[in-house]
């Protein structure tokens, strides 16, 4: 694959970052159709989201990064793997400790002296916001994980990035339509919830030129950003789809998540 060059896999990255948008885009739009959506459907496919992040952590991520540290490191291996992960993690939450969100479920709002002047949509916009650029991000170092034109890491990139954007159909919808239920017209709930995810191709971008930058930080790169999508599913979508009474649905919801991505990973990969 000589066409595979260091700069073809940054624009890979890039059009990866908003193809997750684009999906995004796809699941807000369901605001032009109907102003509420079943509230079980939607805490169904939010457990769908959950399942398809943690299955993205490990297969497309954890796994792939601890197969990279194995030359350096040898049996210890674990280590930077261990280190990204924790640092993803606690990275997601000193951004939670200070910028200003509220989640769907919430009635007060998050982080650092939030502004009161801030509305209850800015906030919602804020919290999805953060929660987004890991996605991208870890998209971005996927296809910075492709060395000399590895036609299996590229695949896998590409499932990765797939995966992630089925997730965000429903995550699209989770910030538009609570939007228009609260009188937001279709237009502006629609912008609203698309807008949520630019984030991601500016994350892929970053991603994959820091690890094209310094190919030893891959390990740490592909580790930080399943700790931070971990993050991302046990403090939001996790609650946000069990707190409305439908915790069976969205736990199915989560486990066929779970088994598409692994599928998707493994047949693809």
């Amino acid at each position: 694959m000589e066409w595979l060059t260091q700069q073809s896999v940054v624009w890979l990255a890039f059009g990866a970052g908003l193809f997750t948008w684009f999906c995004t885009a796809l699941g807000a739009s369901v605001v032009f159709f109907f102003k509420e959506v079943n509230r079980k459907a939607l805490d169904t496919t939010m457990g769908f989201a959950a399942g398809v992040m943690i299955a993205a952590s490990f297969w497309s991520l954890l796994s792939p990064a601890l197969e990279f540290a194995e030359p350096s490191y040898g049996k210890l291996s674990w280590l930077p793997v261990a280190i990204g992960f924790l640092a993803g993690g606690f990275f997601l939450r000193l951004v939670d400790m200070i910028i200003p969100h509220i989640h769907l479920t919430q009635t007060e709002a998050e982080g650092l002296q939030p502004k009161k002047h801030l509305s209850r949509t800015a906030l919602l916009f804020s919290a999805i916001t953060i929660h987004n650029f890991p996605e991208g991000l870890a998209v971005g170092v996927a296809f910075g994980a492709i060395q000399d034109g590895n036609s299996a890491a590229l695949i896998s990139a590409l499932g990765l990035a797939l995966g992630i954007g089925l997730q965000n159909i429903p995550e699209g919808a989770a910030l538009a339509v609570p939007l228009r239920t609260e009188g937001r017209s279709r237009w502006s709930a629609f912008v609203w919830g698309a807008n949520s995810a630019l984030v991601e191709p500016l994350g892929a971008l970053l991603g994959a030129l820091a690890v094209l930058a310094m190919t030893s930080l891959l390990p740490y790169a592909l580790s930080f950003a399943a700790g931070a999508m971990i993050f991302v599913v046990v403090e939001e979508l996790i609650p946000d789809s069990q707190n409305n009474g439908h915790t069976d649905q969205a736990t199915l919801g989560l486990m066929i998540g779970f088994v598409l991505m692994m599928i998707l990973d493994v047949a693809l990969g």
